[in-house]
């Protein structure tokens, strides 16, 4: 009896070293043995067991993330411009004159390179045809009703569908090991939030992204209400993300994911931190599953990201090598 309870022992002593390792074999089940998979459950071990010398208590585990061509597909538009594009488009018989002033010919026309040729000018006209004197309530209806019925030329799908499965196992995985996850994304703040909750369940309060500005009146039926004037006020991209993350969150944050040279200054300033840190960038190289573009998009370009990440050994994660999926199951 002694030989075979000590057996029974050794067993439960087994079992309880072997189940973290088992545990952490079917974590992140969307992302292939590589790597890259590797280095971000090894990051986070570290971050997370007390009495290391890597540890960081979970008030200062901050993860921010990019979000257009990140967490969802930025291919062959930004789904914000798309979604202006489409309103734009709804407006015009309010507004004939359109039909010879750029960018607006060139959106009547389906000339996105006529439209690109007008430049941030052009985008601006744009924010402020399609937005000016909405209410913010009002806006927010309208992007939650055209998600709704908006779908992917390519795909087919609702634009919310087409968020990339293993970053959102990833979300979830940091949450359940006390990170606090937020959006850095050049994308429009008030344009996110409707929807960035249900979808990566990350809180509104937690998206950081540009603004515009907004104006508050009393209505005539005197209740108060914020208006959009279609100016815009913060352009959430490049060297002004580190500053909405000093601004919004004051912390520095420990890991950060992006997958364009927009997102370089985010990078760099989380790697320059003191604690233990993560720094990745998605390449999208897989064109059969979503897209392969790097160097000459047009959007999400990766170019001198690209050389930065190779120089400093930052992961870069292949979506083609290291994904065993892209999209979530269809609903």
């Amino acid at each position: 009896m002694k030989t075979f309870a000590h057996s029974i022992a050794v067993f439960i002593l087994w079992f309880c070293f072997a189940l973290p390792a088992v545990q952490a074999a079917t974590e992140l089940p969307s992302w292939n043995d590589s790597a890259s998979k590797e280095k971000i459950m090894s990051f986070v071990q570290k971050v997370t067991q007390q009495g290391s010398a890597d540890y960081v208590p979970p008030e200062e585990r901050i993860a921010v993330f990019d979000n257009d061509g990140t967490l969802w597909t930025e291919q062959p538009a930004y789904v914000q411009l798309v979604y202006l594009i489409d309103r734009i488009k709804a407006l015009a018989p309010q507004h004939p004159a359109w039909k010879n002033q750029q960018p607006f010919k060139g959106i009547l026309e389906n000339d996105m390179h006529a439209v690109a040729a007008t430049g941030n000018q052009g985008l601006m006209a744009i924010e402020h045809a399609a937005d000016a004197g909405m209410t913010t309530d009002d806006f927010k209806t309208s992007v939650t009703q055209w998600l709704q019925t908006a779908r992917d030329p390519r795909f087919k799908r609702p634009y919310t569908e087409l968020v990339y499965q293993p970053m959102l196992e990833l979300l979830s995985y940091l949450r359940a090991n006390g990170f606090k996850t937020y959006i850095v994304s050049g994308g429009g703040t008030d344009f996110m939030r409707p929807w960035v909750e249900k979808t990566y369940g990350i809180p509104p309060e937690q998206v950081i992204g540009s603004t515009d500005q907004v104006k508050f009146e009393m209505g005539k039926d005197g209740k108060p209400r914020l208006i959009k004037q279609g100016v815009i006020n913060f352009i959430d991209d490049g060297d002004n993300k580190p500053v909405a993350i000093n601004r919004y969150i004051g912390r520095m944050p420990i890991l950060a994911f992006g997958n364009s040279d927009g997102d370089l200054p985010m990078l760099q300033y989380v790697s320059s931190g003191s604690k233990t840190n993560l720094v990745l960038y998605l390449h999208h190289d897989d064109a059969e599953r979503e897209y392969a573009y790097d160097r000459q998009s047009a959007f999400g370009r990766l170019d001198k990201g690209l050389d930065e990440a190779h120089r400093h050994g930052w992961p870069v994660v292949s979506m083609k090598k290291d994904w065993n999926t892209v999209f979530p199951a269809s609903q």
